[in-house]
């Protein structure tokens, strides 16, 4: 499908000749693009159970008004025509027949696939059984100009789906049950959380001092104010203020932003559920999330044990835990609890890593984690055991000084939720954003800020708590078995189309050279 600045002489001929079909509508008094109200019967689909017990050749003795947008004409003769008409629900024939329609019937000439119409008229069932309409009146309530591909598979140009994603939606219709899958998890998790005493609240996507996770942040000015704002990375800190106010337990679904690389999980404008609980802990929160994740699986899906890539993946709870030390000394062959970085930097540099600058030891085995354990993990994992240094959020582990308490979710070898014991010492959360300080000036650009109005709300008390990010489009991306987190995006960024040369139609697959992706969904 080319787009209007070069568009083949064949595809510009299909168009000028539905332009003239345009121009005779209006000339016989029928503007598809008039204040037209239609009042329908009902959807397609309830056309269709209304009428589903017809026997062949039996008519029902009655008229429908549907609409919807009419698929391919097939002529039969001079005098008969059949088609398809299809809205958001299902699909239906259309037999159009002169005898039935009278002068009206001329106006199937100028009807062509894509156009948008309304129609009156008897369901019955023909001889094969199937269900039609044999149409008595039709209007057209808006002319497609622009002729439809038959399907966007082995189109030239992959981004096509995403840019067009309006006709990538009624030209392939499963792309729209991945959107009601979607939409479906979104509301079971709001029951879910609603039912257990969460209050879903809103907070700022502008925001004067950006954090709440490692990123970089887009940045924006405010005029009136005359000061630069940043979009939002996270919106962990202002619900943990929340729960300072006394709101014990909280969720929202935020729009978060990351300035950084875009490859197959990542986009830079993305959806996470984050949800905070008072007085509980991470234990508390896997537990629950636990439930959450296979509660809204099983009811968008139909099933705990889903096809992913050719194989299953089964959400049945409950899910392994693993350490995160424990894992990474399996795989080295040695035992790195003793958080050595010179032990971890050997093996670092052997093969051939790159840490982000500043984060120490913590950073090696993170790396060394996402290299050689994250691919393996393929059905539902926690991992525990996080080192202090990529956890400036957390509290320190009540049995072991060198970690968090803190837990991250992984789904076929992609980080799905992270969660805390919150850090609610203000002089302790002090010193980890001073130590995020130190970090940035070592050459980690994603450190995160210290924000001094919230650690004047941890001085007024917060109590014990636990929170979770979940991402949400990665989530929607195993219950709809899809590759790429463009999938499950209505609308996906991508680099602007004017000027955009040819060779550039796959670069926003991975990120760019020495521009690392998001480091995951979650809020930290």
């Amino acid at each position: 499908m080319s787009h209007s600045g070069d568009i083949g002489a064949t595809e510009a001929e299909l168009i000028r000749a539905r332009r003239n079909k345009l121009e005779e509508l209006r000339s016989a008094g029928n503007d598809p693009y008039a204040h037209t109200k239609f009042e329908r019967t009902y959807p397609i689909v309830e056309a269709r159970l209304a009428h589903e017990k017809l026997a062949v050749g039996e008519h029902s003795g009655h008229s429908v008004a549907l609409a919807g947008r009419l698929q391919p004409i097939r002529r039969m003769g001079k005098k008969i025509a059949f088609a398809d008409l299809a809205d958001q629900s299902a699909r239906i024939q259309l037999y159009f027949r002169a005898e039935q329609m009278g002068d009206g019937f001329a106006l199937v000439d100028l009807l062509d696939r894509g156009d948008l119409i309304g129609v009156r008229g008897e369901p019955f069932c023909t001889k094969t059984g199937e269900l039609t309409i044999a149409v008595k009146e039709a209007v057209v309530l808006a002319k497609s100009l622009r002729p439809l591909p038959e399907k966007w598979h082995g189109l030239t140009d992959p981004e096509t789906r995403f840019r067009q994603r309006y006709a990538d939606l009624f030209v392939n219709l499963e792309v729209r049950e991945v959107f009601r899958r979607r939409a479906a998890i979104v509301s079971r998790i709001r029951a879910f959380l609603d039912r257990r005493g969460y209050l879903e609240v809103e907070t700022p996507v502008l925001q004067p001092l950006y954090g709440g996770a490692f990123a970089r942040p887009f940045v924006t000015r405010h005029n009136a104010l005359d000061v630069d704002l940043y979009l939002r990375v996270s919106n962990e800190l202002y619900l943990k203020r929340l729960l300072v106010g006394g709101l014990e337990r909280v969720y929202e679904f935020s729009r978060d932003f990351r300035n950084e690389g875009m490859d197959r999980s990542h986009n830079p404008e993305f959806t996470l559920l984050e949800y905070y609980q008072a007085f509980a802990d991470v234990h508390d929160m896997m537990a629950l999330t636990e439930g959450l994740v296979a509660d809204a699986i099983g009811h968008a899906c139909g099933a705990l044990a889903i096809p992913w890539d050719g194989g299953t993946l089964d959400f049945t709870p409950p899910w392994p835990r693993r350490s995160m030390l424990d894992a990474v000394s399996a795989k080295l062959g040695e035992d790195v609890h003793g958080l050595d970085p010179r032990q971890l930097g050997k093996h670092v540099s052997r093969l051939g890593l790159h840490p982000r600058q500043g984060t120490g030891a913590g950073g090696m085995l993170d790396e060394l984690f996402s290299h050689l354990v994250q691919p393996q993990l393929q059905q539902p994992t926690f991992l525990v055991d996080f080192p202090i240094e990529t956890s400036p959020l957390a509290r320190v582990s009540r049995t072991n000084p060198n970690v968090v308490e803190r837990f991250e979710l992984f789904v076929a070898g992609v980080e799905v939720a992270n969660a805390f014991s919150e850090q609610n010492d203000p002089d302790a959360q002090r010193r980890a954003f001073e130590a995020q300080g130190a970090a940035r000036a070592k050459g980690d650009e994603e450190a995160q800020p210290l924000d001094e109005d919230y650690l004047r709300a941890l001085e007024y008390g917060m109590p014990p708590a636990g929170g979770v990010g979940i991402g949400l489009d990665r989530l929607v991306m195993l219950a709809t078995d899809s590759r790429s987190i463009r999938d499950v995006l209505l609308f996906p960024q991508l680099r602007p189309e004017e000027g955009r040369p040819v060779e550039d139609d796959r670069a926003e697959e991975e990120a760019p050279e020495g521009v690392p992706p998001q480091a995951g969904p979650g809020p930290r």
